[in-house]
């Protein structure tokens, strides 16, 4: 996530709160938890990925969580000042970053729940300002050489300030736990439950690569699979009571977000429907457009979202039903339908849970 910036405090959702008839046929819809917002604040990847996270416990009989999303923000912030000194400057810092962030903060630092930590600003995050602040203190570390030896204890002093102090310890249905234990003991999170998934034809398909993104800071390693495969492994995923976080391009006039779609259009026409037409004909796609589209940096990874379900139109067209971070906007109230060919153009990446792949797959990848 790089520019994708909303504060919903239910305006959206008044101007577009008119009812409407899903033309769409549900085919599963996996259990999710509320929608939330994430405000003034580039960490689309924390929120969608959390809500990933939260709906495996529910998949697993876990019991409902409701997990802080500042707590993993604070501390990968860290990680990206980490990497930004080693560096020298030299790296992305910003507010973006991608699914895989979260999995791996998670396994670092553990997690707590939104009752113990939820930062200064409250449960809609205000982060106005704080990327200034925090790559001004960066810089100015670097100009003097050997850096100073406390220069991670200040940059943690902004955090606490902006962000919040997260507690040492806490109690949880009456039992104390640091955020560790709470993420070994009440998550039963392991990082190796999850898989990184991508599609694009300039590395070979069925090995593992380091993704070329700008938020991609951590080089994470995704695996590469024919478009058809990827679309056909989030299909099956869903079915089988799974849910996927989605990476993907939203900065075009085919992501209606206010109406509570996106399709690939073909006309301005088709562009202001005013309601979900699962009829209108869409583009064509194929790898290799979808391939150029990537390399000449229109599709980039602009907004991450949880996909929770999966719908079908009369003629058999098929929808991904998606859970946003941006409040309870648009007719669907916080969610939208995404066409199976927005998905296969405008996907940059996904995360799922292992256990989501079928056997012949896991084998293909040699899992």
């Amino acid at each position: 996530m790089k520019r994708i910036l909303f504060l919903i405090f239910g305006i959206g959702a008044a101007l577009f709160a008119q009812a409407q008839e899903n033309p769409l046929k549900t085919i599963k819809d996996n259990a999710v938890t509320s929608i939330k917002n994430q405000g003034k604040s580039g960490t689309c990847w924390n929120y969608s990925t959390t809500s990933l996270v939260e709906s495996e416990t529910l998949r697993k009989g876990l019991g409902e969580l409701n997990l802080s999303e500042m707590y993993i923000a604070r501390n990968v912030y860290i990680e990206k000042a980490k990497n930004y000194i080693l560096r020298q400057g030299k790296a992305q810092f910003s507010e973006g970053g991608l699914g895989h962030d979260l999995i791996r903060g998670i396994a670092l630092y553990g997690a707590m729940p939104q009752e113990t930590f939820q930062g200064v600003t409250g449960e809609i995050p205000d982060h106005t300002g704080l990327m200034d602040t925090l790559n001004n203190y960066l810089d100015n570390v670097l100009k003097k050489r050997p850096i100073a030896a406390n220069w991670l204890q200040g940059f943690e002093q902004i955090l606490n300030q902006k962000i919040g102090n997260p507690p040492a310890n806490f109690d949880y249905k009456g039992k104390n736990y640091t955020a560790k234990t709470f993420a070994k003991e009440v998550l039963k999170f392991d990082a190796n439950d999850y898989v990184n998934i991508t599609s694009f034809t300039h590395h070979p398909y069925y090995s593992q690569f380091i993704l070329e993104t700008a938020d991609n800071f951590a080089n994470g390693s995704f695996y590469n699979l024919p478009l058809a495969d990827m679309i056909d492994m989030t299909k099956t995923a869903l079915k089988d009571g799974y849910t996927v976080m989605w990476d993907a391009d939203v900065s075009n006039e085919d992501f209606q977000m206010e109406k509570g779609y996106a399709m690939l259009f073909t006309d301005t026409t088709a562009v202001n429907a005013p309601v979900l037409n699962p009829t209108i004909k869409e583009r064509a796609y194929t790898p290799e457009l979808r391939q150029q589209l990537y390399e000449n940096l229109t599709t980039e990874d602009d907004h991450l979202m949880h996909i929770m379900g999966l719908e079908q139109a009369a003629d058999g067209k098929y929808f991904f039903k998606v859970k946003n971070s941006w409040g309870n906007v648009g007719p669907l109230n916080g969610y939208l339908e995404v066409s199976e060919p927005y998905f296969a153009i405008n996907t940059v990446s996904l995360v799922l849970p292992k256990a989501a792949l079928t056997k012949e797959l896991k084998k293909k990848l040699g899992i």
